[in-house]
């Protein structure tokens, strides 16, 4: 463990920390290899439990004995930068709120039959793109059953910075990659597909015929739009969550917690 004392904004070595873009973070550091950061010492916590590799932390000095203690002990031979508050919120553009940062080198992309293969249920996130309702729909996923997670390219990274804090780690815990094809080829991995619409024949949550497949896929869309109309036209089946009061949708993270709930595995 070597503490490196920041007296500057300029020094080498904490750019991962502040001036480098998500993008950058993810696709520019060390050729293949990106990086991503996990804030606080309770998502610390839960990365290194699953095994995440840490390259750096960065910490307000009194966390050194304090909440950082243990972290630092498991994360074995990396620079740990340390300076006053005003220095650290300078460098990192705000107040840590739990006084810890980590760079942890980022996974290899899974393949989609690799973590589907015993699942039973999983969810498919085409095209939300809001950093907070990724950490929530992961945190839901993760506390509701959720076997697996699969990702449109052009939905939010699950390791952004602001998506890993707001899901307190869940996204450590659920395993997830990107789908590169339509939500149609998950019929060829035994899927049965539900997308999460209102439509003019879409059936309620609770409908019976949906608590008796053995193996789906919950498909949820954007926070504007909603699933676009060709990925609807893909799916068995057509799901709406009832509504009272002439409201009609919820926000897609509070959507995909009922629909996880109630279309979870039973027995």
């Amino acid at each position: 463990m070597e503490i490196i004392e920041i007296k500057s904004l300029e020094h080498p070595g904490v750019e991962v920390f502040s001036t480098l873009t998500e993008a950058q973070l993810r696709n520019r550091i060390e050729s293949d290899k990106g990086i991503f950061i996990a804030e606080s010492p309770k998502v610390i916590k839960v990365a290194l439990d699953a095994g995440y590799e840490p390259l750096a932390l960065l910490c307000e000095r009194r966390h050194i004995t304090g909440d950082a203690a243990e972290i630092i002990k498991r994360c074995g031979d990396i620079p740990v930068y340390t300076g006053d508050r005003e220095i650290l919120a300078g460098l990192t553009g705000y107040t840590l709120t739990r006084g810890v940062l980590c760079a942890m080198r980022r996974p290899k992309d899974r393949k989609v039959e690799d973590i589907c293969r015993k699942a039973r249920r999983i969810v498919v996130i085409d095209g939300v793109v809001d950093t907070t309702n990724i950490g929530a729909i992961f945190r839901s996923a993760a506390a509701l059953g959720i076997d697996a997670v699969l990702l449109t390219p052009d939905s939010c990274d699950p390791l952004n910075r602001r998506a890993v804090r707001v899901s307190m780690g869940s996204v450590f815990l659920v395993p997830w990659t990107w789908l590169d094809g339509g939500i149609a080829s998950l019929g060829s991995l035994g899927f049965s597909t539900a997308a999460m619409a209102l439509t003019d024949d879409s059936i309620p949550i609770d409908s019976p015929i949906l608590a008796s497949v053995q193996r789906l896929a919950i498909v949820m869309g954007t926070e504007g739009d909603g699933l676009p109309e060709e990925t609807i036209s893909q799916a068995d089946y057509v799901v709406r969550i009832p509504m009272s009061h002439g409201v009609d949708s919820l926000n897609v993270a509070a959507a995909a917690a009922v629909a996880f709930w109630e279309l979870r595995a039973k027995g």
